[in-house]
């Protein structure tokens, strides 16, 4: 079997910016027939963030999280355009919406509405805090969530300012928890026909997240404290400075404690009651990390990570994004992909999945704002004067025939790529 594992189902995203398109783009590597419904008049807002872009003016952001889906133009403020909405929904297996908690349904387009229009839906909203709840009308963006969502205070330096994590995670956490939620409602729906709704927030992922940070707090009553880029429950788990660079040591038990006691030519400490086990290192981290480090500083970080890694010691220097990118591992695992047509080259990150019968696959590059609009009403069934009608009438927008070749479906030119990359 080479087709997807969610071939033959089909997505209507309705979400916008990060979490939700996140989602319906791991949706549409499985497989799934993805459909992103915009607005006319400017798209998804992601579409607008840059530079940088790409020479045909898709930005870096909304490629990011894009790929795999069909785009059409929708004005959902319009009876037809939501009559549009609705003829696609029935014929639709799940719709993922991050519109604020009631506005789809003040137009006539939520839940109650489209399980009464297809029993089978699976209707999956991402908002910043939920449906209920205090905050449920607050709008939710991942540094607020970040902020309220106990992540912020435990990140960065112990005597310095709370800090965000360098990338969206509260969005990203909460697209895999939508992704995981959406595949366990489809094979519910396999042993009870019918769909159901899925309430994801921002703020409750972040909270789940916090994992053994807050199970911490839980158990002992203790406030969090900030590390840094140490560890509160292991130690030596943080960075080094050597020489000539930082590096990052992760001391997961003892037998790899006291292979770096031999590193580090100190094997008495491996015996030192303060240090012998984790627990006792915990509690006498501020006696032994200023040891480590007087003895790091005084050698070339090459010399240190090849020494742990004859001794089996995870250790790992501190790589740049473009480093992390090209680093041989990376192309090994062919984890960057690219799209070519024409001229045109685009490089994406690949999916993490790894598949021995149902492979993921990069079947559409990110899409321009209603590219696929005419093609996608066609399959629902309109006319091409009812087409053409709807458009003039202001209730949809974009191209009205079909993409032209080569920006859709498998590109017209596909090249090997070198050093293990995966041509599209």
């Amino acid at each position: 079997m080479t087709e997807g594992a969610l071939s033959g189902i089909r997505v209507l995203d309705l979400s916008r910016v990060l979490a939700g398109p996140f989602c319906t783009m791991i949706l549409g590597d499985l497989g799934a027939d993805v459909v992103k419904v915009e607005r006319p008049e400017r798209g998804d807002d992601t579409r607008h963030w840059g530079p940088p872009f790409t020479p045909d003016g898709l930005s870096a952001y909304f490629v990011a999280c894009n790929r795999n889906k069909r785009s059409i133009a929708v004005n959902l403020k319009h009876p037809r355009g939501r009559e549009v909405l609705l003829r696609l929904a029935r014929h639709s297996d799940v719709l993922v919406e991050n519109f604020k908690p009631g506005e789809l349904a003040r137009l006539g387009l939520g839940y109650e509405d489209m399980a009464r229009l297809n029993p089978q839906l699976i209707y999956c909203s991402i908002t910043g805090f939920g449906a209920f709840g205090p905050r449920a009308a607050q709008p939710g963006y991942d540094l607020l969530i970040q902020a309220l969502g106990g992540l912020m205070a435990i990140t960065g330096a112990p005597d310095g300012a709370p800090t965000k994590v360098g990338v969206a995670v509260s969005d990203l956490f909460a697209g895999l928890f939508a992704t995981i939620a959406i595949l366990a409602a489809l094979e519910a729906r396999r042993f009870t026909g019918r769909g159901q709704w899925i309430d994801i927030a921002l703020y409750d992922c972040q909270l789940a997240m916090l994992a053994n940070v807050a199970s911490n707090f839980l158990i002992s009553g203790e406030r969090p404290a900030r590390y840094g880029n140490a560890h509160p429950n292991i130690v030596p788990y943080q960075l080094f400075s050597a020489k000539d660079g930082d590096f990052v040591l992760c001391i997961g038990n003892d037998a790899q404690w006291r292979a770096l006691c031999s590193i580090v030519e100190r094997s008495e400490l491996a015996q030192d009651p303060r240090f012998a086990t984790n627990p006792a290192r915990v509690r006498h981290r501020h006696e032994l990390i200023p040891i480590l480090s007087a003895h790091f500083s005084q050698f070339p970080r090459a010399e240190i990570l090849r020494q742990c890694q004859e001794l089996g010691v995870p250790a790992g220097p501190v790589q740049s994004v473009d480093e992390a990118l090209r680093d041989p591992h990376t192309q090994a695992r062919q984890m960057t992909t690219f799209f070519e047509d024409g001229a045109q080259r685009l490089e994406v990150v690949s999916s993490p999945l790894r598949f021995s019968e149902t492979p993921v696959s990069y079947r559409r590059r990110p899409p321009h704002l209603g590219e696929h609009t005419g093609e996608v009403l066609r399959e629902a069934g309109y006319s091409p004067s009812e087409i053409v009608e709807l458009a003039q009438s202001g209730a949809i927008a974009g191209a009205l025939e079909a993409p032209e070749g080569g920006r859709d479906e498998n590109p017209s030119v596909v090249h090997e790529k070198p050093m293990g990359e995966t041509a599209l």
